[in-house]
């Protein structure tokens, strides 16, 4: 990067450092509030002189902001809680009587060659009063507006953080879960010297390009999810022994459609660990994908065997069903729907996923 560039770069972060502070807002606040004034007043006696018209509503600003900033910078944080709450009213109320007639007394003698004006301040006072009371109860709103703003917005910051967190944790064990059944398939392999172990290795490699280069971005191409899916099955079908029927029909237009990387796999993995796996002999596991511009809905059914083995442990599905689930409900809420019926012969997964306009 050259100098130019650099200096460039550092007078925009100044900036943007500098109009990023709450004193410019305050200051540009006061001055708009300034000259809002002063236009009503010169309206209102454009017999005055413009110097005399400036003079009175810089007065003006001065104590409307000591009412302000004595508001917000001491009543406020010490005494505006419940417990404290009639204290602070009664604080409030006592500087504003107690700073109204120190502004009267300056502009009574500002006005000492004008005695119709001095006249007619005595007469508002008590309009004084209230004005100063309203600009405080103004000043306690704006802090409370503020505040709740500021809590929310952090509020938001947090729960993105700690959502991209959970996805980023998520998608790593996601990761190593798929990598450890697929070496096991290559293990088995191996260990029968079978001739079909190249051809998993060539279609875990692609496997794992994809999971290693693609998988770390938020969303990924469909296409390349329906062909990690179809080397999946590959494998599978590589690694079956028995009479297995496995199927994969993708009906619609895969084109430029965007989704979460690995988000089916783990329901068609579950089909093959917990629904195929446990047969001893025939069993079949059918999955249709239906693509539109804007939704996709993956229906996955498996068969089960008659009788199954007794399972010590009691959760359904395995890490990777639980982990697809949490991210559904974190990526596409009120955006999927899904439903798994555990019939007596069958396993069936329906899942509809309504994806970004692209």
């Amino acid at each position: 990067m050259d100098f130019e560039s650099r200096k460039s770069k550092n007078i925009g972060s100044y900036l943007y450092d500098f109009f990023s502070r709450s004193m410019v807002y305050h200051i540009v606040f006061w001055v708009c509030f300034l000259l809002g004034l002063i236009y009503i007043d010169f309206n209102q006696s454009p017999e005055d002189s413009l110097f005399m018209i400036i003079s009175d509503q810089l007065l003006n600003i001065c104590f409307y902001a000591g009412i302000v900033y004595f508001n917000l910078f001491y009543l406020i944080p010490n005494y505006f809680r419940w417990n404290k709450l009639g204290r602070y009213v009664g604080l409030l109320f006592l500087s504003v009587v107690i700073i109204t007639p120190i502004k009267l007394m300056v502009f009574y003698l500002k006005f000492h060659d004008y005695p119709v004006r001095q006249s007619i301040l005595i007469d508002d006072q008590m309009s004084m009063l209230y004005i100063h009371l309203l600009v405080a109860g103004f000043s306690t709103i704006f802090k409370i507006v503020s505040d709740w703003a500021r809590h929310q917005r952090e509020k938001t910051e947090l729960e993105a953080r700690s959502m991209q967190s959970e996805l980023n944790f998520l998608r790593t064990q996601i990761n190593p879960h798929f990598l450890f059944n697929t070496l096991n398939n290559l293990y088995a392999l191996t260990l029968k010297k079978s001739d079909k172990a190249p051809e998993i290795v060539i279609k875990l490699s692609e496997m794992m390009r994809y999971m290693l280069y693609e998988c770390n971005e938020k969303e990924v191409p469909l296409l390349k999810e329906v062909n990690y899916i179809r080397n999946y099955l590959e494998l599978e079908k590589i690694r079956q022994i028995k009479e297995i029927e496995i199927k994969l029909k993708v009906t619609g237009m895969v084109t430029n459609q965007r989704i979460a990387p690995l988000m089916f796999i783990p329901f068609i993995e579950n089909s093959f660990k917990h629904g195929l796996g446990n047969h001893t002999s025939e069993g079949f596991i059918h999955i249709n994908l239906n693509v539109k511009p804007d939704t996709v809905h993956l229906n996955v059914t498996n068969s089960k065997p008659l009788k199954l083995p007794v399972r010590t442990d009691k959760r359904s599905g395995g890490i990777g069903l639980i982990n697809v689930k949490k991210r559904l409900s974190m990526i596409y809420p009120k955006r999927h729907t899904l439903e798994i019926n555990d019939n007596p012969n069958t396993y069936v997964v329906d899942l509809h996923i309504e994806l970004a306009s692209s």
